[in-house]
């Protein structure tokens, strides 16, 4: 599937309809776009929320947003409005409570929570809170993702590192989704979540696409830029593969781990001295926040990249 930005299906809110007809107004929404629920909402100013939905080539994508409210698909409400997905909501901001017929599962920002929705369960949100929920046909996510379905809702995000840093990547990616940048497909969300369920379950026979393992690795990188000890090693070891393999998973795009990450520095180091960097920061601040060691190194990679040395690339920068 191509990397562009997913087309918008829908989008509401309820800041615009009147207090007293917020929660029937977003109940029926929901039902018409995403899933059956009633909805409580524990604001003395009522219900204040967002939704806007992406179509993923048969997957959807939702960004939600709002205040403290709750959110129940009760065992009736499964029979009389039938679902059959795989639910994948990711929080991005704030605290909830998952509670299912089985118990009870606390989540906050970074975290994730697998469910299937032809089960009753509670999302509770104590405060302001901002989720992206990824809506897999049930039959879909067991091809791809999770032969064994899910039989009891999964949180992620407090295992291994690795299940953290696969979590991490994943939010990058919807996020840039649900921010219409092009570069993240169906395919790689299935597969970031794939990965997530081997790791779960201590299988990494398969370590995964190319393509997912790249996406992965940038998105540590990017985090990590500032470390000067970041190697490809360390990557690899994240990744769960030799250093071999992390190389070729490089391979396509024409450049070597140890590339990317330099050239990702410069580029920060650049767009920062071009830019208006805060006053009073010197030539060795920018170097030593994009991870080089030594300023006399920075300034020699400086110059063979972008044809001037960094003080010359200041003088340009913008007003």
């Amino acid at each position: 599937m191509s990397a562009t930005a997913p087309p918008v299906i829908s989008r509401a809110t309820t800041e615009e309809i009147a207090p007293r007809d917020r929660i029937a107004y977003w109940e029926d929404y929901n039902r018409r776009t995403l899933v059956g629920l009633s909805c409580t909402s524990y604001s003395e100013q009522g219900l204040l929320a967002r939704q806007t939905n992406f179509e993923l080539g048969g997957v959807r994508l939702a960004d939600i947003s709002g205040n403290a409210h709750a959110i129940e698909r009760s065992p009736q409400m499964a029979r009389s409005v039938p679902k059959d997905s795989v639910f994948v909501t990711l929080l991005v901001k704030g605290d909830a409570v998952f509670m299912h017929e089985n118990g009870c599962l606390s989540a906050t920002a970074g975290e994730l929570v697998v469910y299937d929705t032809r089960r009753p369960y509670l999302f509770g949100f104590s405060g302001m809170m901002r989720q992206f929920l990824v809506d897999i046909p049930r039959t879909l996510f067991v091809e791809q993702c999770m032969s064994g379905g899910v039989p009891a809702p999964i949180l992620f995000g407090r295992g291994t590192a690795r299940e953290g840093e696969l979590v991490a990547s994943l939010r990058t990616l919807l996020a840039g989704m649900v921010a219409g940048t092009p570069g993240g497909t169906r395919d790689d969300v299935l597969e970031l979540i794939r990965l997530l369920g081997r790791e779960r379950s201590g299988d990494r026979s398969a370590p995964g696409t190319y393509q997912a393992l790249r996406i992965v690795a940038e998105d540590y990188i990017e985090r990590h830029l500032h470390d000067p000890r970041l190697t490809p090693s360390q990557i690899a070891g994240v990744l769960g593969v030799s250093v071999r393999h992390l190389g070729r998973v490089f391979e396509p795009t024409g450049t070597t781990p140890s590339r990317y990450i330099t050239e990702r520095r410069l580029q920060h180091a650049y767009e920062q001295l071009t830019g208006g960097d805060p006053a009073g920061t010197t030539i060795a601040d920018v170097a030593y926040r994009w991870g080089f060691s030594s300023q006399a190194h920075f300034a020699r990679l400086f110059r063979t990249r972008y044809g001037c040395t960094p003080s010359e690339a200041r003088a340009r920068r913008r007003p």
